[in-house]
């Protein structure tokens, strides 16, 4: 479930950045709260999940180790930068702030995609080497 959200997620980031760039405001603005609500439903499921189950231990061995740890680290640090970036970019959208929306936004929608692509990418890691 927790994949599911992160990719749909990150689907509707891409789709939205595209329809950003053609213009189509309507389009892009849908797509950007499909994002924010998968990634907020990713949140509850994520608390959830390790409320009442824990962490998954780490079993790979060799180079794929060090790998997994680099994309988790650097997934853990930039989702706590991510939260208040998308908040902040929403805000200054729902607002109709448009001299700041898409100056912030230019540096969220990079974090925020990469979030959602490794928090995936933990996921089959974790289910191919635990």
């Amino acid at each position: 479930m927790n994949a599911l959200l992160n990719s749909l997620s990150a689907l509707c980031l891409l789709i939205g950045y595209v329809f950003i760039r053609r213009r189509n405001i309507q389009m892009h603005r849908r797509f950007m709260l499909g994002a924010f609500v998968f990634s907020g439903l990713f949140l509850v499921s994520y608390l959830i999940y390790h409320y009442h189950h824990g962490d998954t231990p780490f079993t790979g061995v060799g180079f794929i180790r060090p790998v997994y740890f680099s994309i988790l680290i650097s997934h853990i640090a930039l989702s706590i930068a991510v939260l208040p970036l998308a908040l902040i970019t929403l805000f200054f959208a729902l607002k109709g702030r448009f001299d700041r929306h898409p100056r912030i936004a230019r540096i969220t929608l990079p974090l925020w995609l990469y979030v959602s692509v490794t928090g995936v990418l933990v996921f089959v890691l974790l289910r191919v080497y635990s």
